[in-house]
């Protein structure tokens, strides 16, 4: 078999010399096609006389020889070098709704309804001129996202704060939020329109001067990107919001947060601070009728730890936590409405 394969091999590289001499009386423009091909012609014929002398031998590739003598091996083609990462498996968060529709959902019990610093209850008092129950608020917050790639991020929210033994209205006030959201980093864009309701609240001798509409702009700044950090230090945000209904002024707010990340534990503290600005807004005007200037401020902390990662629930039923929080808000200018309360509340939070 041996001397048979041996006889191949030289036949082929027989039949190579015989190519590169007839290469070789063609004119000199082909000199360096002649040459080639001879190299690829004896390559093949030392490659077929190793494979029939030993067909069992292993098999390389023919770039790891190096001269005429060393023996051709041969092996799969190996991919070409990439500029890009090699893809990795998802990760355990990854893994959680990769589609294009994102739910949100909070459901807590707090001891006050405070907005942008303002007591509500004591808010729709004021312009009904009827006493709000001033218990306990059990709000839902839910808001639906539509995942367009790299496109803005349309979403609709809404929010209610529900009292039971309010004598009015059980439904103390809904708001319900439309807009887009658009992350072209270092920053998140956000913009859309806010409609407030206030059911059953109506002053009996004139229209209801609750209910109104507003438009609203968000920029957050995702520090993360310019101080080169994987996550955020404080991610800055400014706020502007024009009421064109019923009060026609604006409420501006900037605010800093940042999360501690407790590891291994599925806790996350993030602390949180803002302050307000209103400019000609009828809805903040004080004692003598002032609705310009600073208006309050606001810390707190808000406290979510992981029931996923407590009860090993897995990721694909969604994210699911247990939530709270605790307040401080306090009025900045005397002359501007805002309240002063420690306040806050414990609740549900999922995610999917």
């Amino acid at each position: 078999m041996g001397l048979t394969c041996r006889g191949i091999a030289r036949g082929a590289a027989g039949v190579a010399a015989l190519w590169a001499g007839a290469a070789r009386a063609d004119d000199a423009a082909t000199a360096a096609a002649s040459d080639h091909a001879v190299a690829v012609a004896r390559d093949v014929a030392r490659v077929v006389g190793r494979v029939l002398a030993d067909p069992e031998a292993p098999v390389f590739h023919a770039e790891e020889q190096r001269g005429w003598n060393a023996p051709v091996q041969l092996m799969m083609q190996p991919a070409e070098p990439s500029v890009y990462a090699p893809p990795t498996p998802p990760s355990e968060a990854e893994g959680v709704n990769m589609g294009g529709v994102h739910l949100d959902v909070k459901i807590g019990y707090f001891s006050d309804h405070l907005y942008r610093g303002v007591d509500r209850a004591s808010f729709i008092g004021d312009v009904t001129r009827r006493d709000p129950s001033q218990r306990a608020n059990l709000q839902f917050d839910g808001r639906l996202e539509f995942d367009l790639g790299k496109l803005p991020h349309p979403f609709v929210q809404l929010f209610t704060n529900v009292l039971d033994s309010d004598p009015i209205s059980n439904f103390q006030e809904l708001r319900i939020t439309y807009g887009a959201e658009w992350k072209v980093r270092p920053i998140v864009l956000a913009a859309g329109s806010t409609v407030y309701i206030f059911p059953d609240r109506e002053n009996p001798n004139e229209d209801n001067e609750l209910n109104t509409t507003e438009v609203w702009g968000r920029l957050t700044l995702d520090d993360a990107v310019i101080l080169r950090r994987d996550e955020p230090l404080l991610s800055p945000y400014v706020y502007a919001a024009y009421d064109f209904d019923q009060y026609h002024g604006w409420y501006l707010e900037a605010g800093v947060s940042h999360d501690f990340a407790i590891e291994k534990t599925g806790l996350v503290i993030t602390a949180l601070a803002n302050v307000g600005y209103v400019l000609g807004n009828e809805a903040f005007a004080g004692p003598r009728g002032d609705d310009t200037g600073f208006q309050h401020y606001e810390v707190g902390v808000r406290a979510r730890y992981s029931l996923n990662t407590v009860l090993n629930i897995p990721q694909r039923y969604g994210q699911w936590a247990v939530t709270g929080y605790l307040f401080y808000t306090d009025g900045l200018e005397d002359d501007v409405r805002a309240d002063t309360q420690l306040w806050g509340g414990a609740g549900f939070q999922f995610q999917y």
